[in-house]
Formats: structure tokens, sequence, C-alpha cells
């Protein structure tokens, strides 16, 4: 059985909107496209190759799935670390409106999110990945499905766009698994999700 993995780029501020570039999501007027590219080095580059390494098969919400389809079946280098598992591995877009999808390998789902994604799992040899896809990471968190999260946070405070955990997320506890800081600032943190949190006080001591 395959383990579900999110890889999500944020900011300081918790945004996850539009870090590939200006036109990837312009929602809400958002004008700040393309945060994320002044931070890629070469540590970045060889955690992302070592992510898609790992990959058996990819889940995407619409919004990522079209951003993605639009580019990546263009670049056609064989020893291209990315484009070679997202034009060759399955991919499952959760969606109630895309009927037709024309990239190779591509499967759409819908109905039942949590029994469609365990499904997947089961079948899944190697992880199932999601990247990007925020409002999905958020779903599949209350729905108790994901299994581990690559959370990269760059150093830039953007204060607009749309944030990875607004309020009314899942409570939810993670067990930090590993975690480097790339030459530009990057901080990538893996977290294996933990259950529900804990709650505790710090006590005064009698004496104070």
């Amino acid at each position: 059985m395959g383990k579900l993995v999110s890889t999500v780029f944020v900011t300081l501020d918790g945004v996850y909107q539009a870090p590939g570039g200006p036109q990837e999501d312009t929602r809400d007027g958002f004008g700040q496209g393309g945060w994320s590219f002044p931070y890629a080095d070469e540590d970045f580059g060889r955690f992302i190759s070592d992510v898609f390494d790992r990959a058996g098969a990819f889940l995407l919400g619409r919004r990522t799935y079209d951003i993605f389809s639009g580019y990546w079946p263009k670049v056609t280098d064989p020893d291209d670390p990315v484009a070679s598992r997202l034009n060759t591995l399955p991919k499952y877009v959760a969606s109630a409106t895309l009927t037709d999808p024309d990239w190779d390998g591509t499967t759409v789902i819908s109905g039942d999110l949590a029994k469609e994604v365990t499904a997947l799992k089961e079948r899944t040899d190697g992880e199932l990945q999601i990247h990007g896809s925020g409002a999905l990471v958020h779903s599949l968190l209350g729905l108790g499905v994901l299994d581990t999260l690559h959370l990269l946070t760059f150093p830039v405070v953007l204060g607009a766009g749309r944030r990875l955990f607004p309020e009314r997320t899942a409570p939810t506890a993670f067990r930090g698994t590993g975690g480097r800081v790339t030459s530009t600032g990057v901080s990538i943190q893996t977290y294996d999700v933990a259950g529900k949190p804990e709650y505790g006080a710090f006590e005064l001591p009698e004496n104070a």
C-alpha cells in the first residue's frame, strides 16, 4: 500500500498561491505570483528530484492539474526528473467538472473522496503524491487520509493570497521526521500526520 504524500510551497505567512509564475493563479486579483523563483538552488533541486524519484502516481486538484498539463507535456527531455515522472506515471484529478482530460495517463475521480483516495493508495506501488493543490490538501487532511507533508517555507512575506491552513482547518498533530535549510534560506521540513493535537499547560512553581 502506498503513502499519500503532499509537497507544498508556502511563504512565511502561509501563502501557497502561485509560487511558480505571475500568471499561474491570479484568483482574487493576486498579483505576486512567482515568489519561489528567486530561491531556487542546487539544494532545492536535489530535494525535488529525490521526491519525484519516489513517485508511483500523482493526485492533483483541478487547478494544479490545469497548470501542470499546460506545461509539463511540452518538456520532453527523458532525463528531466520531474517531467519524466509526470508524463509517464498515472495521474488522478479530483474534480466534479473535468470530463475529458487531454494529458495522457489521466483519470478523473469524483464522489466519495476519502473512499477513492484510500483505494488509490492501496493499489499504488510507491508514493501517491500531491503537488501544490492546497485546497485538496486541506480537504484530505480533514478526511484523515494524508500520511506525510513536505512543507517548503520560503523566506518571504506577501501579506495576501490563499493560505494553506485557513480558519476551520481540521486540528491535526504532526511528527517531524526530517528537515534541512537550503543555501537560499528555504526551510524544508517533513512531517508525518500524528492524529489529533494534545494539550496541556505550563504551571507556575508553587512558591512563585
